[in-house]
């Protein structure tokens, strides 16, 4: 009898406790790690703070758009304090145009140099298939040869540690629908695990790799060494002020961003909407890209590349700033110097 009021009594402090227990930590917390400790979060940690080094391998030709690669850009990234680099790559300018699609050895070669100062640089590196616009337009004419890139790409660097990372395609759009995309992603994917069972691939969503496309993403079940990539360039007519490239975007020229209750509420939204996701699908997420291009006022863009550091760090994504040297950049090639508010934004001094 004694003994059954002793657990009656345990059972009814139990009632009283756990509630309070559950009610101090929110198990529904968005804020609070719930993932595995899995391949594929220990590499998504790896990459880290990372950025792009952009206008440059995903030109036409190396050169055009204003930036060459050189040793020493890896060497002061990293020494900056990123621990990783985005080498986006036009492969499908470097191609024969008839099966199997041969890849340029030079070019190849050009590639592989970069990755390696990246790695001896003491950086992470992803590279990545940029531009391919052929792909975007008539994709299933160009499906043999995105799969045959990706298949001599794979025998290139399957010797390679885990440092090196693939993204299978830049910001899919256009008439590779979201439904196309999860075909050709997975069959890209089947095709790098011939020669690279290990590698961490990482794959970005439709519609031009934004976050409110997380929720169409299919991703091959049983592959769990992948991570997912979005970008971010919200508002859009604050990041892209005067960019040439851009039709009409001389009238947004002087919109400000200015860390407001209502910016930075509208932003977490943003971003809640690929974590929410990544969450449920107990997937690590990458923010592939993102900045504000040098038209807009310098204090608007350091708030609100602070910003977006701070909101991807909060929700344990890695990140890669777009970009190094050129519109969006942070570091001046004709005074070899890096912008120290902006870098400051995206590497706090400690």
């Amino acid at each position: 009898m004694k003994r059954d009021i002793a657990v009656i009594r345990l059972l009814l402090h139990a009632a009283i406790l756990l509630p309070l227990i559950f009610w101090g930590c929110d198990v529904n917390s968005p804020e609070e790690e719930t993932f595995s400790n899995d391949r594929s979060f220990m590499q998504n940690k790896l990459l880290g703070r990372g950025i792009n080094i952009g206008n440059a391998l995903e030109a036409p030709n190396e050169g055009e758009w204003g930036v060459t690669l050189q040793a020493d850009y890896f060497t002061k990234i990293r020494s900056a304090g990123f621990s990783s680099v985005r080498l986006p790559i036009r492969w499908s300018a470097h191609c024969s145009g008839s099966f199997p699609y041969t890849i340029d050895q030079a070019f190849l070669n050009r590639v592989e140099w970069a990755v390696n100062q990246s790695l001896n640089s003491g950086l992470a590196v992803i590279i990545n298939m940029h531009h391919y616009n052929d792909l975007f337009s008539f994709p299933e004419e160009e499906k043999s040869r995105f799969l045959s890139l990706w298949k001599q790409i794979g025998e290139r660097f399957k010797n390679y540690d885990s440092r090196l990372f693939f993204e299978i395609l830049n910001e899919p759009n256009g008439n590779l629908t979201p439904e196309r995309w999860n075909v050709f992603l997975k069959n890209a994917l089947d095709t790098i695990r011939v020669s690279n069972p290990e590698r961490t691939v990482i794959i970005g969503t439709a519609e031009w790799g934004g976050f409110s496309s997380v929720s169409k993403l299919s991703l091959p079940a049983g592959d769990k060494n992948l991570i997912v990539t979005v970008h971010y360039y919200q508002p859009f007519q604050f990041t892209h002020q005067g960019a040439e490239w851009v039709e009409g975007s001389n009238a947004w020229l002087g919109t400000t961003w200015n860390g407001s209750a209502g910016e930075l509420q509208m932003m977490e939204s943003d971003f809640l909407q690929a974590v929410t996701w990544a969450r449920q699908k107990n997937i690590p997420l990458n923010l592939g890209e993102f900045g504000a291009y040098n038209k807009a006022w310098m204090t608007s863009r350091v708030k609100w590349t602070a910003a977006v550091r701070q909101l991807a760090e909060k929700y344990s994504m890695s990140w890669n700033y777009w970009e190094f040297c050129a519109g969006f950049g942070i570091y001046d090639r004709t005074t070899a110097q890096f912008n120290p508010a902006l870098l400051g934004a995206l590497i706090p001094p400690v």
